[in-house]
C-alpha cells in the first residue's frame, strides 16, 4: 500500500490561494480576449460603413463577405450576415465616442449587441454600459433589464440627493435608487401586511439584491435603536458598496404619506449616531411603499435635509386558493432582535 501523506496545516489556505491565482488570471486573459474582439468587430464595422459610404457596397456585397469569411475562418463563429451588420451599426453608433467605445470593450459582443438593440440614445447605452460592468451583469440579466427599462426607472425615481448630497456622490445615489422595484418573486396576497412584506424580501434576500442593483449588501432586518430607554427598529438594513454608506430601508404597504419622512430622518440620525463608523459617509434612506402621490412625495422632499428616496413596489399576487397556506400576522414572532 502507498505511504499515507500526511497533509501539512496550512496545504487548505495554499490550495484556496492558488485557485484565486488561477481564476483571476483566467480572468484577466478572458477580459484581453475580449476586448480585442470587440476592438476588432468595431474595426470590421468601420471598414465596412467606409465602403456602403464610398458607393461600391451594398448588401449583396455584404452577404458575400460574410460567407467567404466564413469560408476562409472554418469553424470560427462571428461571421455570419446578421452580425457583420451589428458590427456596421456598433461603429455607427460609437463612432465619435471615445468613452462609450472604452466602455464597450468591457462587456461581452453579445451585451453590446442587446444595447444597441434597445438603447435608442448614448445616454442611455451609457447607462447600461455602466451598469454591466460594476454589477458583472450576465447577459440573460442585462436582457432582463432592458425589457424592464430600467433606465427609464432610475429616471422616475423621486429623492432630494441633488439639494443634500455632495456632487461627487449624487449621480450615484440617483442611479442606485429606483422609483419602482418589481417583487414578483414574492408571494404575496392584496392585503398583505408589513411583516410579511418583510419577510418575503429577507427569504430572498438574493433576488431583492438583484432587482436593487447588485451594488448593496444585506446587513440585517429589525435593526434596533436605543434612545432614552426606548427602543426603536430599522425594517431593512444595507450597505451600498460605492457609496459606502449604510441604506435605511423602510417598508409600507400602504400609500406614501408625509409623516413616513419624518420617521425616515429620525431613523437616519440615529443610525449615524450609533450604527455608521467613521470612515462611512451619511446614512441614506429609502421608503419603499405600496403607493405614491408623486405630487405629495415631491412637495414632502423639498425642505428634508437627509438623503431620503421614496419608491414604490409591484407584485404578482399570489392565487386566492393559495392565501390560506399562508401564515398570518399572528403567527409570527414579534419580540425579536438583532
Amino acid at each position: 500500500m502507498p505511504n499515507k501523506i500526511t497533509t501539512p496545516s496550512d496545504y487548505r489556505l495554499t490550495l484556496t490561494e492558488i485557485v484565486e491565482a488561477v481564476n483571476k488570471a483566467r480572468y484577466e486573459s478572458f477580459k484581453a480576449v475580449n476586448k480585442h474582439l470587440v476592438d476588432l468587430y468595431y474595426e470590421i464595422g468601420k471598414i465596412i460603413t467606409e465602403k456602403e459610404q464610398n458607393g461600391h457596397w451594398g448588401d449583396r456585397i455584404v452577404e458575400k463577405l460574410a460567407k467567404d469569411l466564413q469560408t476562409e475562418f472554418a469553424g470560427v463563429r462571428g461571421f455570419s450576415a446578421r452580425n457583420m451588420w451589428n458590427m456596421k451599426k456598433f461603429y455607427e453608433r460609437y463612432n465619435g465616442s471615445p468613452k462609450l467605445q472604452t466602455l464597450s470593450a468591457e462587456i461581452t459582443w453579445s451585451a453590446n449587441v442587446l444595447i444597441m438593440e434597445y438603447c435608442k440614445t448614448n445616454v442611455e447605452s451609457e447607462f447600461y454600459l455602466r451598469q454591466s460592468i460594476q454589477n458583472a451583469w450576465s447577459v440573460r440579466m442585462l436582457e432582463k433589464k432592458l425589457k424592464l427599462n430600467e433606465y427609464q426607472n432610475i429616471l422616475n425615481s423621486q429623492t432630494n440627493f441633488e439639494q443634500v448630497l455632495a456632487p461627487g456622490d449624487t449621480e450615484t445615489a440617483i442611479i442606485a435608487i429606483k422609483d419602482n422595484y418589481n417583487l414578483d418573486f414574492l408571494e404575496l396576497t392584496e392585503k398583505h401586511k408589513e411583516r410579511q412584506l418583510e419577510d418575503g424580501i429577507v427569504n430572498n434576500i438574493v433576488r431583492f439584491l438583484n432587482e436593487m442593483g447588485g451594488m448593496f449588501a444585506f446587513l440585517g432586518r429589525q435593526i434596533k435603536l436605543e434612545l432614552n430607554g426606548k427602543e426603536y427598529f430599522i425594517d431593512l438594513l444595507f450597505y451600498h458598496r460605492i457609496l459606502r454608506c449604510l441604506i435605511v430601508v423602510e417598508l409600507k404597504t400602504v400609500e406614501f404619506e408625509p409623516e413616513h419622512m419624518g420617521k425616515m430622518q429620525f431613523y437616519l440620525t440615529m443610525a449615524d449616531e450609533q450604527l455608521r463608523r467613521e470612515e462611512e459617509k451619511a446614512s441614506i434612506g429609502i421608503i419603499i411603499c405600496r403607493y405614491k402621490d408623486r405630487t405629495l412625495v415631491e412637495y414632502t422632499l423639498r425642505d428634508v435635509s437627509r438623503p431620503i428616496g421614496v419608491a414604490t413596489y409591484t407584485y404578482n399576487e399570489l392565487p386566492i386558493g393559495l392565501a390560506k397556506y399562508l401564515p398570518s400576522e399572528a403567527d409570527f414572532d414579534t419580540n425579536f432582535d438583532i
